[in-house]
Formats: structure tokens, sequence, C-alpha cells
């Protein structure tokens, strides 16, 4: 697996464990963490061993957003007006796309700070388990700037309105309110409450068959795209490319005879 500088990456089986790891700055993304999850939502994505995404944050927290400290050092533009930064911050909407995207499951453990990039990358996971620490916001304009790669991703979680809301009040909302509102649908008291939910959810997914499931997430994506009747026609394209496969027809026979087929074995 990738050796890399802010990030640790683990498997067990077909569970990958992706742990931001700056907790001396609450995980705080600078430009080479950017890169580094892009390399690794893209490797994961092309790993078809891999089930199953875990993400989660070192120390307590989960991201607090972009590190001011790097966002403070501004280049000058290069000849013509060229900004350098703009390739730059335009990249880190590739790694959400790319972890939006991904064939597999995916699942945020939100503890602590999850605000700007943060907050974005949980709206880009199947499931989002909240700790009651779990604090999520858009404050970026209160020091004049805004959180730009992560808005479409908010919006198709929450919706228009909440995220006007957050957008010109800047408000920090707590765990409570980020379960009301979608965000996240599994909301625990306690760290134990949190790993025996996660270990449920995980569980659950590896009874998926893993092409079927990619399908039916890729299908749920293309709604936020696709018209009606695009999303049905590959809807049922889908569904008969699926049932000529060996795996539908095993799990119909599994399913009839009330045992475990082959995927669901750990």
């Amino acid at each position: 697996m990738p050796d890399y500088d802010f990030l640790k990456l683990d498997r067990q089986g077909g569970v990958a464990s992706l742990t931001l790891n700056r907790p001396q700055r609450r995980n705080a993304l600078t430009h080479r963490m950017m890169l580094e999850l892009e390399d690794a939502f893209v490797g994961i994505g092309n790993d078809a061993t891999c089930r199953v995404l875990v993400l989660r944050g070192a120390g307590g927290h989960f991201c607090a957003g972009g590190d001011l400290d790097a966002m403070a050092d501004v280049p000058p533009l290069l000849p013509g007006g060229v900004d350098p930064l703009l390739p730059a911050y335009r990249q880190f909407g590739n790694a959400l796309l790319a972890l939006d995207a991904l064939p597999q499951a995916t699942i945020a453990v939100v503890e602590g700070s999850a605000v700007g990039a943060g907050f974005g990358m949980a709206c880009c996971s199947d499931a989002v388990i909240l700790h009651d620490s779990a604090r999520f916001g858009i404050p970026e304009p209160k020091v004049g700037f805004i959180p730009s790669q992560i808005i479409p991703f908010l919006v198709r979680r929450m919706g228009e309105g909440p995220v006007r809301d957050l957008a010109v009040t800047g408000r920090v909302i707590d765990a409570a309110e980020a379960h009301r509102l979608g965000v996240g649908r599994y909301l625990c008291t306690t760290g134990a409450e949190v790993e025996t939910t996660l270990q449920g959810l995980v569980d659950d997914i590896l009874k998926m068959e893993p092409k079927a499931l990619a399908v039916a997430k890729r299908l749920v994506l293309s709604c936020a795209t696709k018209d009606d009747r695009a999303v049905l026609d590959e809807a049922a394209a889908s569904l008969v490319g699926l049932l000529r496969q060996p795996e539908a027809a095993e799990g119909i026979r599994h399913f009839m005879a009330k045992t475990t087929p082959s995927w669901a074995k750990r």
C-alpha cells in the first residue's frame, strides 16, 4: 500500500481504513494532503479486492478544513496574470469527486471538528457515523474566503435551504442538528457506540454482492445529473446485465436455501 506523509492507510481483508493523520492541526488540509487524498481515493477505487472504505481522523477530530497557515502563503501571479493557486485548489474538487464516485461503500466516522473540507468529505460518503462531539460548518466567509469545492456535495446531501443558511450565517452546528439535516444517519454518544455501529455497518455491507452494490450506488448518484428516463433506461440495462452474471444465480439459490453466498463469507 502507498506510504503517505499525512494519511494512514490500513487493510483488514476487504475493508480499507484511511485516517487523516495530522492531529496537531486537527487534521487541517495542506495542498500536500489534498494530493494524497486524491491519490488514495483513486487507488482504492481501482482496487477490486477492496469492498469498504472507512474514513476518519486521528486525535479526536475529523478535519478542520484548510490549514490557515498554508492558505496565508499566497504566491505571486505568474506572467500573463495566471494564478498558480487556481489548479491547486481546484484539485481538491477532483479528490472529492473521486471519493463520491467510489464503487465501494464508504463510511465516514466523524468526531470533533468537520468544517469546510471535512464537511465536504462527510457529504461525499455513503454512510456517516456522528459522534456526539462532531461539529459541522462553513465558517470560511468570516475569514474572507469560501469553501469553494465542497458546495455541490453539501447541497446534494442536505438540500439548498440548509446550506444557504450555513453559508450566510457561518453557524457551526452540533451532531444532533447534523443528524436532523441528514448529514449522518447514525448518532452515537460514546466511542464504544461508534465502534459497535461501525462494525454493524461493515458487517451489513459485506453481505452485499460487490458488483451489484457498485451499480446500485452509481444509479443513485446519477439521479442528481440525469433525467428520470435516462436513469430508468440505465437501471433496466444494469439489472439485465447483473441477472446474466453467475453471482445473481448464486445469490438467488442461496436466498431460497437460506444459506450464505460466497461473497458474504468473511
